[in-house]
């Protein structure tokens, strides 16, 4: 078995192209995700950013909610950036009609919590399990975590506002790596879908 891991990204909307390109540099076989059977072939799944009602009425209307939800719950590696957090939410604290989740952490979320578009910034993030420099942080119309269940661990906090989290293979941050041209976080979701795969092939 190879040990290049294949991860797919959401293409439904959102910065796809970003992160294909990011995990391409963090040594991964990287492809567009748009129908039931492409994510049935890959060992571990993006979701980037984009506007959160969007994608979920998207994966609805594509077939994808159900198969999302399932191989989430199975154990299939996940990472989502800004919109992708909200999507990984268990409960959202002021969701928009007819908006869903994948679910997959235990963690309350609340939308475009930093501001609007216009109120958008970069700041130094230190995440931890991430060695070296902060990482730069690209918030966009971010949402931030409200609170957390006792299974999920708290990886950064910025302005007293926690930003990044992980629940066993689950993984999310309320701002953009993708768009720095920095792959570190995208390496770490990588070395967490091998770890997956060793451990599926025992």
């Amino acid at each position: 078995m190879s040990n290049t891991p294949v991860i797919g990204v959401l293409a439904l909307q959102g910065d796809v192209r970003e992160h294909l390109i990011a995990l391409a540099a963090a040594d991964a076989v990287a492809r567009p995700v748009r129908r039931p059977e492409e994510l049935a072939e890959v060992d571990g799944l993006v979701l980037p950013g984009g506007e959160s009602t969007t994608i979920s009425k998207l994966a609805v209307l594509f077939g994808l909610m159900e198969p999302l939800r399932a191989r989430v719950r199975s154990g299939l590696p996940v990472y989502g950036t800004c919109a992708g957090l909200i999507m990984l939410a268990d409960k959202i604290l002021d969701p928009r009609s007819g908006q869903e989740t994948i679910g997959g952490i235990d963690m309350i979320v609340r939308r475009n919590a930093f501001g609007r578009q216009n109120e958008s910034f970069e700041a130094a993030v230190d995440v931890k399990g991430v060695d070296g420099d902060p990482v730069e942080g690209v918030f966009i119309r971010a949402p931030w975590v409200e609170s957390v269940g006792a299974e999920t661990e708290v990886l950064a906090e910025h302005d007293g506002h926690i930003v990044a989290v992980r629940q066993g293979n689950a993984l999310a941050t309320s701002f953009h790596p993708e768009l720095t041209g920095d792959h570190r976080l995208h390496a770490l979701f990588v070395d967490m879908v091998r770890a997956y795969r060793a451990a599926e092939s025992l």
